[in-house]
């Protein structure tokens, strides 16, 4: 590809597009990054589309230019996903923001890729529905799907990958397919909805999507709970787990995290030792059942400090200061920005591995809070640096990549949520092996020219 042959793309965009094709530094600035610490690449020009047809066309004349195409969904990815490295066109799906249909009784609906997760759950409110994935950020599902993501409700309700039934997708040669459908299960063929589901828009542009909706519960109770180590939080969930109590969230604050949640949320105050925080779903007898059996398992494993939240204001108070958990991290060191990582181990190896985890950061020098989705196996590390410090900024790439060889060590992968994008592609080859050839084989006979989102996930020769 040339900048001639971008150039080219552009002037027929332009033509397709109107004012809906950008080429102004402000749209193209706000699209060259997303949220993770990555150096950002502009692209060329901002495609602005409202219908599958209108992308299809799109992708149409990019595939003609051989001119990259990167998806955008709201930016709030965090390995560099979004970043055109190559230039070329970004193609922003926010305008694509309708809910197409909401089949209460077969528990789905149908959206367009630019709606969030918090719009979605509006329109469903009247519905006594709800869509249970929760990333933290009001992501698009479109750029959800794209990512695999998951977040705090997935111990019980799933991540995207259970919670995806069928889409509709823009090939790289333009044209538009549908996979699944709305049956919950099938055995017809390849399971095609799950190869776009993670691939990260390096295999098409998600146009539609059917998603799972599950019921909201009669009865929602919340909870803080303090322990002596992580070990016996860690502990005291995987007791949990084993006897089959239904936990709808349980997320683990190490002790650095929660200095920062103090410093942060100075209103809520608490013991700067690890914390989990949980919610119980369910009917109001089942959950007084599962609050007094998880009371009675993490009193044996050295838990306290129980506060419990039932009214809706103070749940929402409790987990708006975990979603802010990036920001209370950052507040530890003002100023500094933060490196971002995540990994995945089998639960049975958390403990170990976040215990392990704490030693590295200790000789790393750098300060990193550690917040989990314990109940998978799940956590994440926010690497504090200060802008423009090239020792530190080395320090903190080294820590992260002992992190995530160690979660390979233990059985796990390098990254449970945030996905592969820029930051993890280097480690792909050691989790995978020979499986990681086989995914750039299909890379290369879906998008022979390497056009969607070239350099993430996988490498074209």
């Amino acid at each position: 590809m040339t900048s001639q042959n971008i150039a080219s793309a552009i002037e027929e965009l332009k033509a397709l597009l109107g004012d809906r094709l950008s080429t102004g530094s402000s749209i193209l600035e706000m699209h060259s990054h997303d949220e993770a610490y990555s150096t950002p690449v502009m692209p060329d020009a901002v495609a602005f589309p409202e219908t599958t047809e209108e992308v299809s066309e799109v992708v149409k004349i990019c595939a003609r230019h051989k001119c990259p195409v990167v998806p955008y969904g709201i930016g709030t990815s965090l390995e560099g996903h979004v970043i055109p490295v190559a230039g070329g066109v970004s193609v922003d799906t926010s305008r694509m923001n309708k809910v197409l249909e909401i089949h209460d009784s077969d528990l789905d609906a149908v959206v367009e890729p630019g709606v969030t997760r918090t719009q979605l759950n509006e329109e469903l409110r009247a519905t006594g529905l709800m869509f249970t994935v929760d990333p933290g950020a009001d992501a698009t599902l479109g750029g959800m799907a794209a990512t695999r993501a998951s977040g705090t409700n997935s111990v019980r309700y799933g991540t995207m990958r259970e919670n995806v039934l069928a889409l509709e997708v823009v090939l790289p040669n333009g044209q538009i397919i549908e996979t699944g459908s709305r049956a919950r299960k099938s055995s017809a063929g390849y399971d095609l909805t799950h190869l776009f589901v993670g691939s990260e828009g390096t295999l098409g542009i998600i146009t539609k999507l059917t998603v799972r909706l599950f019921g909201q519960p009669e009865t929602i109770s919340a909870a803080t709970c303090a322990f002596d180590t992580i070990e016996n939080a860690v502990n005291a969930v995987i007791m949990a787990i084993q006897i089959g109590l239904p936990l709808a969230r349980v997320e683990l604050l190490d002790d650095m995290q929660m200095k920062g949640m103090n410093i942060y949320n100075p209103d809520m105050p608490m013991a700067e030792t690890p914390h989990l925080f949980l919610e119980f779903h369910g009917s109001e007898a089942g959950v007084a059942e599962q609050v007094e059996m998880f009371r009675s398992i993490s009193e044996d494993s050295g838990g306290s400090d129980f506060k419990w939240a039932t009214k809706t204001e103070d749940r929402n108070r409790l987990w708006k200061a975990r979603h802010n958990a990036y920001y209370a991290g950052k507040s530890l060191r003002k100023g500094a920005e933060g490196v971002v990582t995540d990994c995945c181990v089998p639960i049975s190896a958390l403990a170990e591995c976040i215990a392990r985890t704490k030693e590295e950061i200790a000789e790393s020098g750098l300060i990193a809070p550690i917040v989990g989705h314990v109940g998978d196996g799940n956590f994440h590390l926010l690497i504090l640096v200060e802008p423009g410090n090239e020792d530190e900024m080395k320090r903190a790439n080294a820590l992260a990549a002992k992190v995530n060889h160690l979660a390979l060590e233990l059985g796990g992968t390098v990254t449970g949520e945030h996905g592969v994008g820029l930051g993890k592609r280097k480690y792909m080859q050691a989790e995978h092996g020979g499986a990681y050839a086989l995914m750039a084989t299909l890379k290369k006979a879906v998008d022979p020219d390497n056009i969607m989102n070239p350099g993430k996930v996988v490498t074209l020769n």
